[in-house]
């Protein structure tokens, strides 16, 4: 995956979808993490494997969206264009070649332009689906499933705070809502396999940014 201003911005709006989704995401629909003492579907196994078929019918949607109002070969030749134009103007800067970086820079608004552009063909669909999205989360999955749905062997919450929580921590052990340290959330369970998926899909549906 290649980063920059043109970046596949769909991971992007995988995270900023999920920050939502975790409990307290949006003041006044949940007071805690989401899901049910008494889900519908119960077990880990059913509970993970139902997640994941969501998640890719959730993607293979989001895929069916963007291939319907983006223009994907549009998409692709602005992409190329702005990224041989940031290549360039990289390689002008690790020589110090003032003039070429001078000859690139008159391009710049023109690129801006494009790259403004290329951000909003990627907001259109999302627009779309982030409402659907939530609205699922909040008010149809919680009651499916568990508080928790799966164990990962670590601790994966990386990010520093506790308002990007996946797994629950020690402290967080109460056995009602988390049972062992290190149980992941059911909405981080659905983040992780959307994640895993959402490269595979979008190859298949021929809706993938990546130019190779």
């Amino acid at each position: 995956m290649q980063w920059g201003t043109t970046m596949d911005l769909s991971i992007l709006f995988g995270v900023f979808d999920s920050i939502f989704l975790q409990g307290g995401g949006i003041p006044g629909l949940s007071g805690g993490p989401l899901g049910s003492a008494d889900p519908i579907i119960k077990g880990m196994i059913p509970s993970a494997i139902g997640i994941v078929g969501i998640a890719i019918a959730l993607n293979l949607f989001n895929s069916a969206i963007r291939k319907k109002m983006v223009d994907q070969d549009k998409l692709r030749r602005l992409m190329k264009e702005t990224r041989a134009w940031q290549k360039e103007r990289m390689a002008a800067f690790r020589t110090k070649d003032q003039e070429k970086i001078n000859e690139l820079n008159k391009k710049s608004a023109y690129m801006n332009k494009m790259n403004m552009e290329l951000m909003q063909m990627n907001m259109r669909p999302m627009m779309i689906t982030f409402i659907p999205l939530i609205l699922i989360f909040y008010f149809v999955l919680p009651p499916l499933f568990a508080y928790t749905v799966a164990v990962s062997p670590i601790s994966l919450n990386f990010i520093p705070g506790d308002w990007f929580q996946l797994t629950c921590t020690a402290e967080k052990v109460d056995g009602n809502i988390c049972k062992h340290e290190n149980e992941i959330y059911f909405w981080a369970w659905y983040f992780l396999a959307s994640i895993a998926f959402s490269g595979i899909i979008m190859r298949v549906t021929k809706t993938t940014m990546d130019l190779n």
